[in-house]
């Protein structure tokens, strides 16, 4: 599995926020749009009001690992900007694991049983 592509860029992300497919809950937000690639890119937005610095950081990583762990469950093709919320601090691992799944359902991007 090649290495995941990061969003960086702004307008990136406004984009995302402006023309993506959103599904949210208590914990998370994602938006998924199409970006005519055959990889995927990936963001990552976590607020100040989540918590200070450490928090921040933990909260991330954790994402970004959830997510590489199931890249290979996503479709291919897409930028995908996760949006930590305040709950996010305070979920455990599994919790935002579980989470993540759930709205990448609801969007459609987990690949179906027949899919490569």
């Amino acid at each position: 599995m090649d290495k995941t592509v990061s969003l960086k860029e702004n307008h990136l992300f406004r984009r995302a926020y402006s023309r993506g497919k959103t599904a949210a809950d208590s914990r998370l937000a994602l938006y998924v749009r199409r970006n005519g690639r055959k990889t995927n890119r990936l963001g990552l937005t976590v607020s100040t009001k989540v918590g200070c610095a450490v928090v921040r950081n933990r909260v991330r990583r954790r994402l970004r690992e959830i997510y590489r762990l199931n890249e290979d469950k996503l479709a291919r093709g897409v930028d995908v900007v996760v949006v930590a919320r305040v709950r996010a601090a305070s979920s455990d691992y599994h919790r935002l694991e579980k989470s993540f799944l759930k709205l990448a359902d609801k969007l459609d991007l987990l690949k179906k049983e027949g899919d490569k």
